[in-house]
């Protein structure tokens, strides 16, 4: 099994190897550390929200415009630049042998399949599919034994020719053969592996998958043959399109839709699209979210005047007052009032006009398949010692940060009890217990255990630095710290031009997707790690700037602020939607301690990594929260803003931090997707780190047996009972802290049916449609 190599300070990517990088983390579920299966569901799980409707009560015909982040990089989901619009679009073209359903748990697709099962395990596991014979593929060819055969040979690992992101699961098929009939495939493993099911999803046409050429650059701007409801059409990079049509060739229910258009659009500009009907489905912030909700609420158009919006929050007083200047005998002062309330009536009008678009669409909600983490990073400083990684994450009010979050937006508000499930995940157990919740004696307790207390700070040697970089420098020799001094200050420099606009960093539209290769089942991450705030951020007061000046707010390309500067409670109340109040500051602990701790003269000061966009902010407010929550124990953080293109690559996966938020999305298959995320990271022949996905670096050999052992027990029970011990375990080595299960809002026209939030599970593209209206005939597509 070929692994990823990321060394500190350097991002490896090895193309031509079958690579293993799933990027996929979930929550699970935790052995011997909390309650039953019953009642292990301390988060709630939250179902769909897609207006389920029959498909008898869903109209034939229509176009559905659907928005995308992005025009994708390939039509490969097993390349590395694949990502969720990779995923997105080939869910509806190619097979999918065992979709999600509702509840995030694998299910066989009758439409591809008659069955599915292991048929032997002793001496050697073999698996046995039966084809349903309709199954086609567009061009008119059987999906036959073949397919499966080519696509096993071109991500097995054995031909480095082909560019693939991972191996898993291929890498331990002995071979696959032609069963009784030209219906039956026959899989027999060298190795036994209890997460079949995730293999040949989705399964290409041997076309693709029999060499090297087609795999690597054929697939990657087009598909010529699929075997899914919709096909192909056309992909339009200066439109920013890719248009599925009807197939013809489908044998399973017709899809209801003639067509579906993806249309590429920025997060930051999905309100617009909305209000010029250029879009009937989008997720969107919780900013837009908010306004989309106001607009089926209110009954502004009947001449009543909107009850949020530019100038409302001025109150009746300050009207009168406003004014009463704008008509007094101070002629400078009148002439400024009544530009400012001309203003103000302006952005009034337009708002409201927006408002009127948007009352087409209704918000669809519910929790987003990945989670948000604290990240520790164990490689050096003082997070290398467990008692203060476990120190910092006793000191989070983890139910305080999911409040935050989640309450505002309407969903319930729980902290994630596990790394490898999310809630409502069969195999979620809370094992949260292994590490112990907030405890302010605990902490300090752990603290002074570990040398940190409030006189070592006073005991400064001379020449000496604080926190990590401290025990970074300890014990360089002089000519080492001559050359890093001379590093420093061309970072001074380097700072200094980045803060003119001039730093020669990657685009944004570079993001994060192209440092990791992630996994078909976790093609999500890139996009995940990019948007992770997105979701539910750009707070509403950065909205109400915008509609007031018609400008964002401006951000730094970095920025470091400490918890002092910051003041208790950082910006609380900036990541709500108008009307929620803002929460109290953080409560001070029972016991605080009474200024900052150290040991031997350095002060435990750590460097907390944020980054910097206007999409962001919801991100920075919980690295506010949890930054207050550090600083009422005595430890103080740096807080580092970043460019959000350089905030992955050129500080979390190359370990240039001590603390850092970032999603993980969830899959059904952890023992496989989730190993090389909390894999013991080990030394390279050339000096460096080896650590696959586990930017933490933190991780232990029996974490690692438990995950080897599952993946090859072919009991689910026994499996899942392994992964409730490993996720104890990764509990308790305090690498990575889950804090909450991100929000899905999606606004959708209100007419569809079938398609919304889908929370767990995944869209079945041919029941989406338009809602038969009263009268007869089929619906009348709004103007695009």
């Amino acid at each position: 099994m070929s692994h990823v190599g990321v060394p500190r300070g350097t991002v490896r990517k090895r193309r031509p190897l079958a690579l293993l990088v799933a990027g996929v983390l979930a929550i699970p579920a935790l052995a011997g550390c909390g309650s039953s299966d019953e009642d292990a569901t301390a988060a709630i799980a939250v179902p769909q929200d897609v207006a389920p409707a029959g498909r008898g009560q869903v109209a034939e015909g229509g176009t559905v415009n659907w928005a995308i982040d992005a025009m994708p990089a390939t039509f490969n989901a097993f390349q590395a630049d694949a990502d969720a619009t990779t995923t997105r679009i080939t869910g509806a073209l190619l097979p999918t042998l065992f979709p999600l359903d509702a509840k995030g748990t694998p299910r066989m697709n009758t439409d591809y399949l008659k069955s599915a099962k292991v048929v032997e395990r002793e001496p050697k596991q073999v698996v046995l599919y039966r084809l349903n014979q309709q199954a086609v593929w567009s061009d008119g060819r059987d999906i036959e034994p073949s397919d499966f055969v080519a696509q096993w040979r071109a991500l097995s690992g054995k031909d480095s020719a082909f560019w693939t992101a991972r191996n898993a699961g291929y890498e331990r098929i002995e071979r696959i053969e032609r069963g009784a009939n030209d219906l039956e495939v026959r899989v027999t493993f060298a190795k036994p592996y209890g997460d079949w099911r995730s293999l040949f999803s989705p399964l290409y046409p041997k076309e693709v998958t029999s060499s090297p050429d087609a795999f690597n650059d054929g697939a990657r701007t087009t598909l010529k043959a699929t075997a899914g409801p919709f096909q192909l059409r056309s992909v339009d990079q200066g439109k920013g399109t890719i248009t599925l049509v009807r197939n013809p060739r489908w044998w399973g229910g017709q899809a209801k839709l003639d067509s579906i258009v993806f249309r590429a659009v920025k997060p930051k500009d999905r309100t617009a699209a909305l209000v010029e009907g250029k879009v009937d489905v989008a997720d969107v912030d919780a900013a837009a979210a908010h306004r989309i909700v106001a607009a089926g609420r209110d009954k502004g158009g009947n001449g009543q005047p909107l009850t949020h919006g530019p100038g409302w929050e001025a109150g009746p007083a300050a009207a009168m007052r406003s004014w009463a200047v704008a008509h007094g005998s101070d002629e400078n002062a009148a002439a400024v009032a009544r530009a400012a309330r001309e203003k103000t009536r302006a952005a009034a009008e337009v708002y409201a006009s927006e408002q009127d678009g948007l009352r087409a669409y209704v918000l669809r909600k519910s929790l987003e398949p990945a989670y948000t983490q604290l990240a520790l990073n164990g490689e050096s400083g003082p997070l290398a010692d467990n008692r203060v990684r476990r120190a910092v994450a006793r000191a989070l009010n983890r139910q305080e940060i999911a409040d935050a979050v989640l309450s505002p937006l309407g969903l319930p508000a729980a902290p994630l009890g596990s790394h490898l499930a999310v809630a409502g995940q069969r195999g979620y157990h809370d094992s949260s217990g292994a590490l112990g919740d907030q405890d302010t004696k605990a902490v300090q307790a752990l603290l002074a255990d570990a040398g940190w207390t409030r006189d070592g700070a006073a005991k400064k040697p001379d020449g000496s630095k604080a926190g990590s970089e401290g025990e970074k420098t300890k014990g360089k020799t002089a000519e080492e710290k001559a050359d890093k001094a001379a590093k420093d200050e061309k970072a001074a420099k380097d700072e200094k031009t980045a803060k003119t606009g001039s730093d020669n960093k990657p685009g944004d539209d570079e993001g994060f997707g192209r440092v990791l290769a992630p996994a078909p089942a976790a093609a999500v991450q890139s996009a995940a790690l990019l948007r992770q705030a997105g979701t539910f951020s750009d707070a509403y007061a950065d909205a109400r700037t915008v509609a007031d000046t018609g400008t964002s707010p401006a951000e730094g390309t970095r920025e470091k602020v400490t918890a002092e500067e910051r003041g208790p409670g950082g910006v609380a109340g900036a990541y709500a939607p108008a009307g929620t109040a803002a929460p109290a500051a953080p409560a001070k602990a029972a016991d605080p301690v009474r200024g900052p701790l150290g040991k031997d003269g350095k002060s435990l000061t750590l460097r907390f990594v944020l980054p910097s966009g206007s999409g962001s902010e919801s991100l920075r407010t919980v690295g506010d929260k949890i930054s207050a929550m550090l600083d009422a124990v005595g430890i103080r953080t740096e807080i580092i803003k970043v460019s959000d293109a350089s905030y992955f690559k050129d500080h979390v996966a190359s370990g240039d931090y001590d603390l850092a938020l970032y999603s993980w999305p969830a899959t059904a298959y952890p023992a496989t997707d989730d190993r090389p995320i909390f894999a013991k990271p080990v030394p390279a022949t050339d000096g460096s780190l080896l650590v696959e996905q586990n930017y933490t670096r933190v991780g232990t050999d029996h974490i690692d047996q438990l995950f080897d052992q599952a993946v090859s027990e072919l009991d689910e029970g026994v499996a899942q009972d392994l992964m409730k011990q490993a996720d104890a375990r990764i509990w308790a080595a305090a690498g990575s802290i889950p804090l909450y299960q991100r929000p899905q809002l999606v606004a959708t026209d209100k007419k569809l049916a079938n398609v919304g939030a889908f929370g767990l599970g995944v869209p079945h593209y041919q029941d989406i449609g338009f809602k038969k209206p009263q009268a007869a005939g089929p619906p009348a597509n709004r103007k695009k």
